[in-house]
């Protein structure tokens, strides 16, 4: 399962310290941030886990998450490569 949040995560201290926050409850996930993007992109990549959770751990840490559903299959580029 993958995951995309967009953030208002802006500083790479702070990201650090979400990306820690969230390893302690998922420590065999991908986590990472894109602070470059205008979103201030959150990726995680998993197993199992509950968006609302991630969302629930950013919002109690004063910043702004919001989930980016998309579905691969509707992407232009990745419908081509699945063909």
């Amino acid at each position: 399962m993958v995951a995309i949040f967009k953030t208002n995560v802006k500083h790479p201290a702070a990201a650090m310290n979400v990306i820690s926050q969230l390893l302690c409850a998922y420590p065999a996930f991908k986590i990472s941030f894109d602070l470059e993007d205008e979103d201030r992109i959150l990726r995680i990549e998993g197993t199992f886990f509950h968006v609302e959770d991630v969302v629930h751990s950013l919002l109690s840490n004063g910043f702004i998450c919001i989930h980016l559903p998309y579905d691969p299959d509707s992407c232009p580029v990745l419908g081509h490569y699945n063909h």
